[in-house]
């Protein structure tokens, strides 16, 4: 991997802010906005201006000050570099930008492998570690039915549903992000080294702890909350009422990310976590993967048919598709004070581009391309 030394010595320092105690993902990402850079940050701050900062306390300072995280950092820099290991802050393109829009998002993450974090349609899978048969043909068949979509599929390489759902992707070469709660210096569990080597060649491997990092049991809430952030929707196969499974859920819920869940027996206990949250309007209730097409909008189309319906756009509606490429998404209000088109026309052009499988609708009078 070649880094110009400005690039290099740039992104240790970050690494370095990131292993300040005290100071979050926010606080961070605020410290660089007010410095310019992280380099500035350790080499121009006083005592004074870092504990403006509501999060950082004199002691967190003084490690800023005094640069004793650098050290660390540039351990960790040679690690990634011999392994070929992206470092991906959130100001580049790289970044998962679904995942950046979330409030508590990373400020830095660790990718080794080759998939695009940004694929136009991402579904995260997750359930129970001790799935049934059913549940695991189950998992097996909704992989198989997504693959028409050509989607980026996410789970955690966890027992279970996850690994069931990384292997069944590499069968079909469905690219696949395993997200894990360590250090990409190993695998957990072990036993799933050899597949997550062979994710690495069509999909990734990702994680926001260093190296030497463990896999401790508070590190997999926030191990879920990346396979939440970056993803279109959660799918739920199998879970019990409590477990990390329902946590995913929780936190997707708090993104305003689609959930769906499989519907289960009511006297079986791996279905009782799904059942629940589609009782309380959580999820969708989910019998295929023609409901999250439904649900996202997805069609399945030749490339040679998605350029002829381009093509018969009128003037207004390519108005709007030019606005919404390249955006994450983009308000109703800023449609229409970008395009001039009125306020009585908008609704049935957005609704008409709908109907064709360009664009979908998400909460908060919002629009983005599929």
């Amino acid at each position: 991997m070649i880094n110009s030394p400005e690039k290099q010595e740039e992104t240790i320092f970050k690494i370095a802010l990131s292993l300040v105690p005290k100071v979050g993902n926010k606080t961070a990402l605020e410290l660089i906005k007010y410095y310019g850079n992280a380099l500035s940050i350790f080499e121009h701050s006083t005592l004074q201006e870092l504990c403006q900062f509501s999060t950082i306390k004199p002691s967190s300072a003084n490690i800023i000050l005094k640069k004793k995280t650098v050290a660390r950092a540039e351990k960790e820099w040679i690690f990634t570099q011999k392994y070929a290991i992206k470092i991906l802050s959130q100001e580049m393109s790289e970044y998962p930008k679904r995942l950046r829009n979330c409030y508590d998002a990373p400020f830095l993450l660790y990718h080794k492998g080759t998939n695009n974090l940004n694929a136009s349609k991402i579904v995260a899978i997750v359930g129970t570690r001790k799935p049934t048969e059913k549940g695991r043909a189950f998992c097996e068949q909704l992989v198989n039915d997504l693959a028409c979509y050509n989607p980026l599929i996410v789970s955690g390489l966890a027992y279970g549903i996850d690994i069931t759902a990384h292997k069944k992707c590499i069968d079909l070469s469905v690219p696949n992000i395993g997200v894990v709660a360590h250090g990409l210096d190993r695998i957990y569990p072990q036993k799933h080294k050899k597949t997550a080597q062979m994710i690495v060649e069509n999909g990734g491997i990702l994680t926001e702890f260093l190296s030497e990092t463990e896999p401790v049991p508070r590190h997999f809430p926030m191990r879920n909350r990346i396979i939440a952030g970056m993803a279109d929707a959660v799918v739920v196969v199998e879970t019990a009422t409590r477990g990390g499974s329902m946590i995913t859920a929780h936190i997707a819920n708090e993104y305003n990310k689609d959930v769906f869940a499989v519907p289960g027996r009511l006297d079986d206990k791996l279905s009782q976590g799904c059942n629940h949250l589609i009782k309380t309007h959580r999820a969708s209730l989910l019998e295929s993967a023609d409901d999250i097409a439904y649900i996202l909008r997805w069609k399945k189309q030749k490339a040679g048919n998605q350029k002829q319906i381009f093509t018969e756009l009128n003037e207004q509606e390519r108005k709007i598709i030019d606005l919404l490429v390249g955006q994450e998404d983009v308000h109703l209000d800023s449609i229409i004070n970008n395009t001039g088109i009125s306020t009585s026309r908008i609704a049935s052009l957005l609704l008409e581009l709908e109907f064709k499988g360009l664009i979908r609708a998400i909460p908060g009078k919002r629009f983005r391309l599929i």
